[in-house]
């Protein structure tokens, strides 16, 4: 069942801006829309989520989304939003970006074949053919420089310094638009809410050079109720490739959000309707402990970033590791998820011998070997006798016992040191 669109951006809270009559348009004519993303990184972040979501709308409402990969505008750089110049990538690299990034898109999108599939587009493929005096000659005095100079994108980087390649910037986007405009019957060119100034120009360029009309629609910035940008953990950027950030830890994000910001990200990142969001919410006041809208939130999206099978293996090693049970599934936690899960906690490596002697468990973790995870023998024992040390998640029970848990991957083992810390000991 096709949608509304703006409707249902609006009960999202995905819609910040739009330009008059844009609503009436849409409704009245099925017609392509497009929004651009950055190739400067082999992978896109969660915070490219929001305007990706914009289209997989787009598209379920019965449009053509296009999704403009930059591989022109990214040898230059947007100034919206920064505060200094960035680096320059060449054009192979930009290239590479770009396949990565498809492939992260067609999970969203349908690709396929109908008149409303989705499509991709590179600004190369344009810009290549056209040369510095004739864009100056044929595009460049449509704008004026005191027009661009309005616009906020430019006017917060006036006083640090701003350098004619990313002052062109505008430009060029908005040369974009005005070329797919014309080539593919684009009318609506979508973005973040800092991108309004440039998605403007573009409309302005086509009332200028075409006398045509065009249309501009913005979703908010998200940010974190307590202040802190969207789209950034402990260790940085999330990034949707699993090289970059891995399955567990980016379900872990979003586990982990606040109850004051899962309302909206349900709403933005999932396609759950109305209904069924509402009726989450109230389970969810009912028993906030049992963070109901955390765990839905977090599978659904885990599961179309990644996979079912990468969703399950991160629920798994949060319960093995995590929970209070012990259980016989510790074995089955993939290795590349437990090097995730204890990326940043103390790795040991000890010798293989050292497990093959069969050590009292006292003496083991007491060694100089074992990293002297108990700086002594008597507090080794103190903390077994109190029932505060477990390896593999099963409690040493006795100061007698020898080491002869069985090793993770042929290799490893986690050692519990009381309730929160963790220890894990490679053998090689």
């Amino acid at each position: 069942m096709k949608t509304n669109f703006l409707e249902e951006l609006k009960w999202r809270g995905m819609l910040h801006d739009c330009m008059p009559e844009t609503e009436n348009y849409l409704n009245q004519h099925i017609t392509p829309g497009y929004v651009g993303f950055d190739p400067t990184a082999s992978s896109l972040t969660i915070g490219n989520l929001v305007t990706i979501m914009l289209l997989v709308h787009y598209q379920a409402a019965g449009h053509k989304p296009i999704a403009l990969v930059g591989g022109a505008t990214g040898m230059i750089g947007d100034p919206s939003g920064k505060s200094s110049e960035r680096n320059l990538l060449s054009e192979e690299a930009l290239l590479y970006n770009q396949q990565c990034i498809k492939a992260q898109l067609e999970k969203f999108l349908d690709f396929g074949k109908g008149a409303q599939s989705a499509e991709l587009v590179n600004n190369f493929d344009w810009f290549k053919e056209i040369g510095f005096i004739s864009f100056l000659r044929d595009v460049g005095k449509h704008l004026t420089v005191s027009y661009m100079m309005a616009k906020d994108s430019v006017k917060n980087r006036l006083e640090g310094g701003i350098s004619f390649t990313e002052f062109s910037y505008q430009l060029l986007q908005a040369y974009d638009f005005l070329y797919l405009y014309k080539t593919k019957g684009v009318r609506l060119q979508m973005g973040g809410s800092d991108q309004w100034g440039n998605i403007t120009s573009g409309t302005e360029l086509i009332r200028r050079m075409e006398d045509g009309q065009a249309y501009a629609l913005t979703t908010p910035l998200l940010t974190k109720s307590d202040g802190t940008k969207f789209g950034k953990s402990a260790g940085g950027a999330v990034w949707l490739d699993p090289k970059q950030t891995s399955p567990y830890k980016f379900y872990q994000f979003w586990l982990n959000s606040a109850d004051d910001d899962v309302a909206r990200f349900i709403r933005i990142f999932t396609l759950l309707n109305k209904e069924e969001i509402e009726d989450l919410e109230s389970q969810h006041a009912k028993a906030p402990q049992d963070r109901i809208l955390q765990k839905t939130l977090a599978k659904d999206i885990t599961c179309r970033v990644h996979s079912l099978q990468e969703y399950e293996n991160a629920l798994k090693a949060s319960e093995i590791l995590f929970g209070k049970s012990v259980t016989d599934d510790m074995k089955s936690i993939d290795e590349d998820t437990l090097l995730s899960v204890f990326e940043g906690l103390p790795l040991v490596d000890v010798p293989k011998s050292l497990y093959f002697n069969q050590p009292n468990i006292v003496d083991f973790l007491s060694t100089d070997t074992a990293m002297k995870i108990f700086p002594s023998k008597t507090e080794t024992r103190k903390m077994i006798q109190q029932g505060g040390i477990s390896i593999n998640k099963v409690k040493v029970e006795s100061t007698d016992d020898i080491l002869q848990a069985d090793l993770l991957h042929d290799r490893y083992l986690i050692v519990q040191k009381g309730k929160k810390n963790y220890f894990l000991i490679r053998f090689q």
